[in-house]
């Protein structure tokens, strides 16, 4: 049970005596340090007793350097070894002087800026790279289980995750993807018409959807649902050093946590992509019906006979390695939060923003890459 803090002063005839006991601490404190300091006002050359009280803390050591005031003095205070130290500190903190920043300015303050950054860059990639490597290890290691120990791999988070990140997503990426087809359809009629070769919008619907705009749609959509779910769904874990206590059971967080969700959007995105081809060529299906008043028949043969299954698997092609980055990014992310909320939300956010950069970047690379296989 704690006791108040209080204190006695004794007046001798060559300086005060001040004993103090009970608990100097912040719950008990009270208004002793305003009455201390009230008692020894005016007075110097102290002896100060503290050897009756049971606790100290900062507050309590800081409440009787403040009524004490400039006069205080370590040496002249008797008190066990551990609360004379605390003294110090306490004091060595008052009187300390205030650093003023340096702030910096114009050039100096931009070679600064581009050398922080390429330092982050610098760590940023040699994280990635344990990370991969982590994951890597993971994968070969839940494969052997695979052939001889199948009950070893998570099978009931596996599915929870396809379902969760992966078909729940059908419905949107499905609706955004018959309006870019209509989009691509409407635009395409409008532009084609002034050289009289509206027809030819069937082509443009077909290529467009069927090699770019299904993964492209798809894959932003799970950069927004899936790639911030994994990371604040790791990053609150680790907040809550859930990840601290996998590891201390010696349970491997890649292979518990990441590895399912990487298998769960591998498996699951090649159905959303195909989902969001059918719906985009339905869109401008639509279109090409409504204002150029040709059937789903004709649209359905020229697709048939002008753009061919090429494009359909040029675009499946990309669906594997955009699942990767989108739980790569995330996961990674989510477990290089910290212990606050504002680690948590820096993260999510960069776990969308750099996935998002990333498929555009893939996208990019394999046009380039099948533009010089000429596909």
């Amino acid at each position: 049970m704690e006791k108040p803090a209080e204190f006695s002063v004794r007046s001798a005839a060559e300086s005060p005596d001040v004993q103090l006991v009970g608990d100097w601490t912040a719950s008990s404190l009270g208004d002793a340090p305003a009455r201390l300091a009230a008692a020894l006002r005016g007075q110097s050359d102290l002896a100060i007793d503290i050897r009756e009280v049971r606790r100290l803390d900062t507050a309590g050591a800081y409440g009787l350097i403040r009524a004490i005031g400039a006069g205080f003095d370590p040496a002249q205070v008797k008190g066990r070894p551990e609360s004379l130290r605390l003294l110090q500190l306490v004091a060595a903190a008052v009187h300390a002087a205030p650093v003023a920043p340096v702030v910096s300015k114009g050039f100096r303050e931009l070679t600064v800026r581009i050398g922080k950054g390429v330092m982050n860059l610098g760590h940023e990639f040699l994280d990635t790279m344990a990370f991969l490597g982590h994951l890597l290890v993971a994968a070969a290691r839940s494969s052997v289980f695979l052939v001889t120990n199948p009950r070893r791999i998570r099978w009931a988070a596996i599915f929870s995750l396809a379902e969760r990140a992966g078909l729940d997503a059908i419905p949107i990426v499905a609706v955004t993807s018959f309006f870019i087809g209509a989009v691509v359809g409407l635009l395409g009629a409008n532009m084609l018409r002034q050289f009289g070769a509206e027809v030819f919008a069937v082509e443009l619907i077909g290529i467009a959807v069927l090699r770019e705009f299904n993964i492209i749609i798809t894959a932003i959509l799970l950069a927004g649902r899936s790639a911030s779910s994994f990371a604040a769904e790791l990053g609150s874990m680790k907040m809550n050093q859930e990840i601290d206590a996998m590891k201390v059971m010696g349970v491997d967080p890649f292979e518990a946590l990441v590895l399912p969700r990487f298998i769960a959007l591998l498996a699951t995105i090649p159905l959303l992509t195909f989902v969001a081809t059918l719906a985009g060529l339905f869109g401008g299906m639509i279109v090409v019906w409504t204002v150029l008043d040709l059937g789903p028949a004709f649209f359905l043969q020229r697709i048939v006979d002008n753009v061919g299954a090429t494009h359909f698997w040029i675009g499946m092609s990309k669906a594997p390695v955009m699942a990767a980055v989108i739980a790569g990014i995330g996961c990674r992310q989510g477990l290089e939060v910290g212990g606050d909320v504002e680690s948590l939300g820096r993260r999510v956010t960069a776990a969308v923003v750099h996935a998002i950069f990333a498929i555009i970047m893939i996208d990019a690379a394999f046009a380039l890459l099948y533009m010089h296989l000429n596909i």
